[in-house]
């Protein structure tokens, strides 16, 4: 039932939802504790997704923040999320977190006429081959005249970087085991040409709270030739404040109301990078279970705070 104005007054309950491996990685989680409990009629807790002990029941909004294992074990995150979806009010909902875990999402955003990063899948059963020679044909004509093709391989279920890792168009022996063994392992494959002005520009992230711009983060570049994908819960980033640009405020405008689902959501975070003529495209939308970046921006867990509080208060129609 959609929701109807929130009480203010109401003593609410919200959980925040972790992982265990990420519970201490996380650093969002402190600020936004620390800015949630400073409301009034707000209690608090930061619960791992997969407790078996855990009521969702009694919570008024389960948040989720860091379940950064999901892409890991998604079958299972995914049947969680519509049992707690099924008790609690679940942020943001099961159908966006089902459409978002998954980057074929892209096509559905490249669809609607969202410039995106370019973007082929292989599907466990198809020939890998066939289909990488494809990719690098069609790239490598694209680009003709132009310096080696570089290209990114990666899960389509992912988060963090892992399993991603950057190759040369003269490396497709490499390229080629490492699609092979994420299809071995039934997942499907997602490939993108490198754009290399990451190397200079950085990825930019743009971050939205209820469907406002709240503040923009630079990502410095992740993958690097001959470093084998992370084996960590996610890659390290090097993170620093960015105004962005008109034109980058612009497209992840646009992207945010091409999601196919009620809008807005209450969290929202668009990666951008530049392509070869300077225009942004996009390369994630992370709906699901995005850090946030709040030591990037002043007062942005408590901007956050208030519309995760709000959003608790509401009562059902």
């Amino acid at each position: 039932m959609p929701p109807t104005d929130h009480d203010p007054s109401r003593l609410v309950h919200i959980a925040l939802i972790t992982a265990a491996a990420a519970r201490n990685l996380d650093e969002d989680l402190p600020p936004l504790e620390q800015a949630l409990r400073a409301l009034p009629s707000v209690q608090i807790s930061v619960v791992n997704w997969d407790d078996p002990e855990a009521d969702w029941s009694r919570f008024d909004v389960a948040l989720l923040r860091s379940a950064w294992d999901y892409s890991q074990r998604l079958g299972e995150f995914l049947s969680w999320a519509a049992r707690a979806a099924g008790l609690t009010r679940l942020l943001n909902p099961l159908a966006v977190v089902r459409w978002n875990t998954d980057k074929h999402y892209l096509h559905d955003l490249a669809r609607a006429g969202i410039a995106t990063v370019p973007s082929e899948f292989i599907e466990p059963g198809q020939d890998a081959g066939a289909a990488l020679d494809v990719f690098i044909a069609m790239h490598c004509s694209a680009g003709a005249g132009s310096k080696e093709l570089e290209f990114v391989v990666k899960p389509a279920i992912g988060a963090g970087s892992r399993d991603a890792q950057r190759y040369g168009q003269s490396e497709r022996t490499a390229a080629l085991a490492h699609v092979a063994r994420l299809l071995d392992a039934r997942r499907s494959v997602l490939l993108q040409p490198y754009l290399d002005r990451v190397d200079e520009h950085g990825e930019t992230a743009l971050i939205f709270f209820s469907g406002h711009f709240s503040h923009a983060i630079r990502k410095g570049p992740l993958l690097r030739r001959g470093e084998g994908p992370t084996d960590a819960l996610f890659a390290e980033e090097q993170i620093t404040a960015r105004k962005p640009s008109d034109d980058e405020l612009r497209v992840a405008t646009r992207t945010l109301g091409a999601i196919p689902f009620a809008k807005p959501l209450l969290y929202a975070r668009v990666d951008l990078i530049h392509d070869a003529d300077g225009a942004p495209r996009v390369l994630e939308l992370e709906l699901t279970e995005p850090s946030l970046f709040f030591a990037h921006a002043d007062g942005s867990a408590a901007r956050f705070a208030e519309e995760v509080r709000a959003a608790a208060s509401r009562t059902p129609a």
